[in-house]
């Protein structure tokens, strides 16, 4: 289920389509709310790539005693998306099936029905990197992951990506982010973020996507600071919240 954007938001956003002459999509929602998300443009869906690193470092975490020590391989494939590192958690899991259970497990837990890929179907890449996460299902994460205290240190390093990947999002003060890109089988790239902003009013969960008109990974990341820019103009009229407090 997803929300209606607001018309004059949408208008906006065509704008912005029109400017980019690409596929695009944005999805943003409240975080702490269960609101349906808000989703715009024609790309909606595609290989989550490097963004599926939150939810499958947040399940190493989870078997760390204390569930609170963050390993250099969490580091490594949140701030410089290091996919050795990643691979890495990945096998700590257990074998692949079990270790996309267990990243399904987390992402379960905040209402997302995603299947995570657990076969290399491009061998070249990783398997988790593979699974298929809409937009909409990386917000409905998102806005509820960030209110789990337990993924605090995962969240944290979202605020420490190195510089050269702090692009789109990262342009923005005080984001958490994770980028993700990759080439379709053709070579042209999908580059893609998800991550956390704030808004005069609380905090706003988004995930963002493009496929550049010329396929590049250069012009995306360009693409994706246009629509982070757009975001930042917009960000007084989109859906903000707050994490309830325990009480």
């Amino acid at each position: 289920m997803v929300g209606t954007a607001p018309s004059n938001l949408k208008a906006d956003f065509a704008e912005l389509q029109a400017r980019l002459h690409a596929p695009v999509g944005i999805a943003v929602t409240a975080v702490g709310s269960n609101q349906p998300p808000i989703t715009m443009g024609d790309l909606q869906s595609g290989p989550a790539w490097s963004t599926i690193k939150v939810p499958l470092a947040i399940a190493a975490l989870r078997q760390e005693n204390p569930p609170t020590t963050v390993t250099s391989a969490m580091s490594a494939a949140i701030t410089e998306s290091d996919n050795t590192a990643a691979e890495s958690i990945w096998a700590g899991l257990g074998d692949p099936v079990t270790a996309a259970h267990e990243v399904e497990a987390v992402l379960q837990e905040t209402g997302d029905p995603t299947t995570v890929e657990y076969r290399k179907v491009r061998p070249e890449f990783t398997a988790f990197g593979q699974t298929d996460w809409s937009l909409a299902d990386q917000v409905k994460f998102l806005s509820s992951a960030v209110c789990d205290p337990r993924n605090d240190p995962i969240f944290a390093l979202m605020g420490e990506v190195v510089p050269d990947q702090r692009w789109g999002i990262g342009t923005i003060p005080d984001s958490r982010f994770k980028g993700g890109w990759g080439p379709s089988p053709t070579g042209n790239y999908l580059v893609r973020q998800i991550g956390t902003l704030n808004a005069p009013t609380g905090t706003v969960a988004v995930a963002i996507a493009v496929a550049p008109a010329s396929g590049s990974f250069d012009e995306g990341t360009s693409d994706l600071t246009e629509v982070a820019n757009w975001l930042h103009d917009h960000l007084a009229a989109l859906p903000a919240g707050h994490c309830s407090s325990p009480g």
